[in-house]
């Protein structure tokens, strides 16, 4: 055992050094094995963490030999060190390789409650009534027959819907008779909802009468209807719930391996299983379908680095028609036995804290954006009892990352992936994290950067693994898929990658500047704004400049700020100049997606009109 004893958490645990540097002096082949099955038993170390029983299955697979590649030039401590997380790696590797992710979604909730439970909670929402497995898997057999009247295997069938149990029981009833779940991003604005139905041919939209009314969403309702698709409400479809259909599902719900094999013609693990789209602020949003397959895959990448466990209670407020509070808020939790706390919105900066505080949540992922807001209002005891917090979707600023350790305790454990990509690519862990970079890229997930012209040091990352989206879907050819030709995912993104594998991001293809001939990072300028001015809120775009190419602009909502305050600090901190911004343009409020990521088509425009 490399770890240098059995694990207690389910996971890896420590990898010491040593067995590494013996690999490597003998010259010999690191052959991984993998015991899985034996922690369920009564004899297991996990007691009272996971649902333990007499002879469960247990399964050792052996892994390809793997021989420690370290270069010749790495000599003494550090090629220890580099030993040490070879090592690390292969483990991970292992884990994940041997994991069954080529699987439907709704075959692995069948599994989850075998392992864990029918009893085994697992979601809970503000209405206070948790659900367990068997609960779950009844509720998606009952609600599932109803959802799929008038479509066909396969269709894509519209959700618009806020993070509560209704919508993960709705996702799964859909999976359970093999339709596709197309999230419907509200916070987009009618048009987008609207193009987004054409874009996968939704002929029908689920809805909740309360969310529609709360969310003042009627407009956005009729703009649905007037294009020709129809809006279900649960609350109708909960109404026309029978004593038939009840005992029906519950009947389903015990045979419910054979009946899903049967019912379902097509298993194939390759298929989409859920459509999310993109903001749409360039244009019609496209459509991401990913695959049973992806998503599964990138589950098991994350677990297979960090240790997950059934005592574990996630708090989830990211909606779940973005592929990180799908995949990674609701997801891997209900798949991996974790109880998840679902909340409607993110935004409600003094609620989710206190939420957090009373359902002794252990588990939390967030955007840079969300966190500094619940910093802003949490008492220091409200986080309390958690052990992780996840960020995402947008760069973590090093006041965000100072104020939670300060403050709570707890170090802010920073990600970085794409909705294409299921959607995690890297993330900093508890064995492995250097605050500013996004962390190492997970297993199974192989890498290279393509040369930029003007950027001297990395290059454009390309990535490709089992995590991979499925295809698009366009606005230009309606429900059809477009499987991409080329393996190799372009993420748009320059990033370096240090000499421990770790991955920093210097900013968007997109989001460079060429001003005088240089190349300048709109991500770098608006890292040292948010230094001097650490408590608003900052975006820096690019127009165009009759004189040097391009000019820079910063938009922001802090009253006071003044160039020669940037000038000041720049030249205080040796920033060249030409990273100054031109112009400022002062906003009370700054434009947002619904992600928590700046909106920067809206900051563009009020840049232009501005200036």
């Amino acid at each position: 055992f490399p770890e240098g004893r059995i694990t207690v958490t389910g996971s890896l645990m420590k990898v010491y050094e040593g067995p590494g540097m013996i690999a490597d002096k003998a010259d010999a082949v690191v052959l991984p094995v993998r015991i899985e099955g034996a922690q369920y038993t009564p004899f297991s170390r996990l007691k009272g963490k996971v649902h333990t029983r007499w002879f469960p299955k247990i399964t050792v697979r052996f892994m390809a030999p793997v021989k420690l590649q370290i270069p010749d030039e790495v000599k003494g401590r550090k090629r220890r060190h580099y030993a040490g997380n070879m090592l690390y790696d292969i483990m991970s590797n292992m884990v994940f390789e041997s994991s069954n992710y080529r699987k439907t979604l709704f075959s692995s909730l069948l599994d989850a409650r075998k392992v864990h439970g029918g009893k085994h909670v697992v979601f809970d929402d503000i209405q206070r009534e948790p659900m367990n497995y068997s609960k779950l898997v009844l509720g998606s057999f009952v609600l599932g027959r109803k959802l799929i009247r008038g479509t066909e295997s396969g269709e894509c069938v519209g959700l618009l819907l806020p993070n509560m149990v209704a919508t993960a029981v709705t996702f799964f009833g859909l999976q359970a008779f093999h339709r596709v779940p197309a999230m419907l991003n509200f916070s987009t604005g009618a048009r987008n909802v609207v193009l987004a139905c054409e874009t996968a041919r939704v002929k029908a939209v689920y809805s909740s009468r309360r969310f529609v009314e709360g969310g003042k969403l009627a407009d956005m309702i009729s703009g649905i209807e007037d294009a020709g698709v129809k809006v279900i409400y649960l609350e109708d479809l909960r109404a026309s719930i029978s004593t038939f259909d009840k005992v029906l599902g519950f009947l389903l719900s015990r045979m419910a391996g054979i009946f899903y094999y049967f019912a379902n013609k097509n298993h194939n693990p390759d298929a989409p299983c859920v459509v999310l789209f993109t903001s749409g602020t360039e244009g019609a949003p496209k459509g991401v379908a990913l695959s049973h397959t992806n998503v599964q895959a990138n589950r098991f990448q994350v677990s297979s680095r960090i240790d997950f466990g059934p005592s574990d209670i996630v708090l989830n407020a990211l909606p779940m028609f973005h592929s990180f509070g799908l995949t990674c808020g609701t997801l891997l939790p209900v798949l991996s036995g974790l109880r998840t706390f679902l909340y409607p919105s993110p935004l409600h900066y003094r609620i989710v804290p206190e939420l957090a505080y009373e359902t002794n949540a252990t588990i939390m992922f967030g955007t840079d954006t969300f966190l500094s807001g619940y910093a802003r209002y949490a008492h220091p005891y409200d986080f309390y009892s958690m052990r992780y917090v996840f960020a995402g979707a947008e760069k973590v600023r090093d006041e965000t990352r100072r104020i939670w350790s300060e403050r709570f305790g707890l170090r802010v454990f920073e990600g970085y992936g794409a909705t294409e990509t299921a959607p995690a690519l890297s993330m900093n862990t508890p064995m492995h994290n250097r605050p500013g970079a996004v962390g190492r890229l997970l297993p199974g997930i192989e890498h290279r950067l393509e040369p930029m012209p003007g950027i001297e040091e990395g290059g454009r990352l390309m990535v490709s693994g089992p995590n991979v989206m499925a295809g698009y879907l366009r606005i230009e050819n309606p429900g059809v898929l477009e499987i991409p030709k080329d393996p190799w995912y372009d993420t748009g993104d320059i990033v370096t990658i240090d000499e421990d594998g770790y991955i920093h991001i210097k900013g968007r293809a997109k989001r460079f500047a060429k001003v005088g001939g240089e190349m300048i990072s709109l991500s770098a300028v608006e890292g040292f704004v948010f230094a001097l001015w650490p408590d608003n809120t900052h975006a820096v775009v690019n127009l165009p400049d009759p004189r040097k190419g391009e000019r820079l602009v910063l938009v922001t909502d802090f009253a006071d700020a003044r160039r020669d305050a940037l000038m000041a600090y720049a030249r205080g901190n040796g920033i060249a100049e030409l990273s100054i911004p031109r112009s400022i343009v002062k906003v009370a409020r700054m434009p947002l997606l619904g992600t928590g990521k700046m909106d920067y088509v809206s900051i563009m425009s009020l840049a232009t009109e501005a200036v």
